[in-house]
C-alpha cells in the first residue's frame, strides 16, 4: 500500500520531468482544465485557505468547507462540512444529494448556489475514490477578488487565467494566486 511511486509532473515549459518519489498518494483535484495531484485537499487563494475538500468513498460521502467573502472582502457565508453554518440574509443554498457509486450519474456532488443571483457558487463532484473536479465556480477570494472556474480554466482576478496545468502538489495546498 505504501510502496514507492514514482511521479511526474509538467514543468513550465510543458515538458514533463520526474520530480521524485512518492510514498503515498494523496487527492487529486481538478479546478477547471487543471489538475492538481497530491494535494491534503485545502485549496488556498491568495495565501488563504479557503476552500478544504474532504472525501470518504467507503461512505459516499463528499465533504466540502468554504468560505465566502463578497467583493468588498467581507465574509458573507461558511459552508462547515456541507452544512451552511453562516449565511448572510438566507442568500446561498447547499444541495448535497448523497451519492451511492462513483458513476457520472450519481456521484457525491456538492452545489452551493447563490439565491440573489441564481448562479452557481461552487459545483464540486467526486470522480473517483482519489480525484475531485471543481467544475463550476463563481465567488470571491478574502481580497475581493473574483474567481472563475469553468471546465475550460480558473480565472483569478483580471490577471491570472489557468488552463491544462498539471501541477504536483507533494502533499501540500493547491495554491490558485
Amino acid at each position: 500500500m505504501d510502496d514507492p511511486v514514482a511521479f511526474r509532473r509538467t514543468e513550465s515549459n510543458g515538458r514533463t520531468a520526474t520530480a521524485g518519489v512518492s510514498f503515498k498518494s494523496g487527492l487529486a483535484i481538478g479546478i477547471g482544465s487543471n489538475i492538481f495531484r497530491n494535494t491534503n485537499g485545502v485549496v488556498r487563494i491568495h495565501g488563504k485557505e479557503q476552500l478544504v475538500i474532504e472525501v470518504k468513498p467507503e461512505r459516499g460521502l463528499l465533504l466540502t468547507t468554504l468560505d465566502l467573502y463578497n467583493e468588498r472582502c467581507i465574509r458573507i457565508a461558511h459552508l462547515r462540512r456541507n452544512v451552511l453554518t453562516l449565511n448572510d440574509s438566507g442568500r446561498f443554498t447547499a444541495d448535497v444529494p448523497l451519492g451511492q457509486s462513483l458513476s457520472s450519474v450519481d456521484a457525491p456532488t456538492v452545489l452551493v448556489t447563490d439565491m440573489q443571483s441564481g448562479h452557481v457558487v461552487l459545483e464540486v463532484r467526486m470522480t473517483s475514490e482519489h480525484r475531485v473536479d471543481l467544475t463550476c465556480a463563481k465567488l470571491y477570494s478574502h481580497k475581493g477578488m473574483p474567481v472563475e472556474i469553468t471546465p475550460h480554466y480558473c480565472r483569478i482576478g483580471s490577471g491570472t487565467t489557468l488552463f491544462g496545468n498539471i501541477v504536483e502538489a507533494r502533499g501540500g495546498p493547491v495554491i490558485l494566486d
